[in-house]
């Protein structure tokens, strides 16, 4: 028995999902085998998932959002890094009540990911998303050594909205060590950095943009892939249009300037964490997340494992808070059935209070339906 589940977002982590569904299974069956894999595809509770893995967490203090001190943690094992952006430029290092879609900055990602580089990594797996910023990942080239220069010389301001006044870009300052490191950008949407579908448009109401902050942001983020064609030559509006720049407010167009390539964040992380392996010791697989819905079937970690476990002729089930997918969309998946907390307990916000407790006797029926 395999739980590879992701985190139940707002009431318990991808660690502690397993850690109940654990001890649900075992009171329908005390003798059975489990395996826990926590698993993330890229966003908020990436290095949890590395770290509950193997691999060891180090800590940094780095710029939050806002350029306020924080400690932020990445993961290592051997020369391979798990950096997490959310952990250094996520919503969650806001001040409470605080949304800054204009000026909040990825600095402070950039100064984890030279924080690997000085770790010795030689390969950096780059999680985004949960971010509070839309600067297309400039805040994160300027830690790294890039410019970003106005009509007069000076930096322009932090954040999507100070790169309306960018006319120069500078890379020449950029970390030498970054050439000889195997960046992958792990992330699970495949947005392009401006545009309809753009990072400022889908994302950018989530983080507190208003409709004139929307295009504001994205004018912004289209100057900006321009002026950085003084840079890096027609790539520049190559790599604006990729999958995976819009990620994280269009940090994923700052790490394809640094030369990333893109992977769906759960299929990075599936290999990172080694889950094949551990599928060869499994009979069935429990995944899940806090909600199944359409966004699961785009990317998200119940889909990638479920899709990776079917390919090895594995059976899977899903946990979750709330289901709203139909059995045969679950079934196109190769999830066999799902088993949501509201069927326990109907009303959504004890769900969310009381998840820990509920998993548990979701896990039990479970138990009962496919140990006994």
């Amino acid at each position: 028995m395999l739980i590879a589940a992701d985190k139940f977002k707002g009431s318990l982590t991808a660690v502690q999902v397993a850690e109940r569904v654990t001890a649900g299974l075992r009171r329908a069956a005390p003798g059975v085998e489990v395996e826990s894999l926590p698993v993330a595809d890229g966003g908020d509770g990436t290095v949890a998932a590395a770290v509950a893995a193997g691999f060891e967490q180090r800590e940094v203090r780095v710029a939050g959002p806002l350029g306020h001190e924080v400690t932020a943690a990445y993961a290592l094992r051997g020369d391979t890094a798990v950096v997490e952006m959310a952990e250094a430029s996520g919503l969650q290092r806001l001040p409470s009540g605080v949304l800054a879609p204009l000026t909040a900055s990825t600095y402070g990602s950039g100064e984890l990911l030279r924080a690997a580089l000085d770790a010795g990594a030689r390969t950096i797996v780059f999680g985004v998303g949960g971010s509070a910023t839309n600067d297309g990942g400039a805040g994160m080239l300027s830690a790294l050594g890039a410019r970003f220069l106005d009509a007069d010389g000076e930096p322009v301001p932090p954040g999507g909205g100070g790169l309306g006044s960018l006319a120069s870009v500078d890379l020449s300052g950029l970390d030498p060590r970054l050439a000889d490191v195997d960046l992958v950008l792990a992330s699970d949407v495949d947005n392009p950095l401006t545009g309809p579908t753009g990072a400022p448009a889908v994302y950018g109401p989530q983080k507190g943009a208003s409709p004139a902050d929307v295009a504001a942001l994205d004018e912004a983020l289209a100057h900006y892939a321009k002026v950085m064609e003084t840079a890096i030559g027609v790539k520049a509006a190559q790599y604006a249009t990729a999958p995976g720049a819009g990620a994280a407010g269009g940090i994923g167009y700052g790490a394809l300037v640094l030369g990333a390539r893109f992977r769906p964040g759960i299929e990075v992380m599936l290999d990172v964490l080694g889950f094949a392996s551990a599928l060869d010791r499994a009979t069935l697989v429990i995944t899940g997340e806090g909600s199944l819905d359409e966004q699961t079937l785009h990317g998200k970690a119940p889909a990638g494992v479920a899709a990776a476990a079917r390919a090895q002729g594995r059976e899977v089930v899903a946990v979750c808070g709330r289901l709203a997918l139909r059995p045969e969309a679950l079934g196109r998946a190769g999830i066999r059935r799902a088993y949501p907390l509201t069927e326990i307990e109907p009303d959504l916000a004890k769900c969310v209070a009381e998840a820990g407790p509920l998993l548990e006797r979701v896990a039990e029926n479970i138990g009962r339906d496919f140990l006994l």
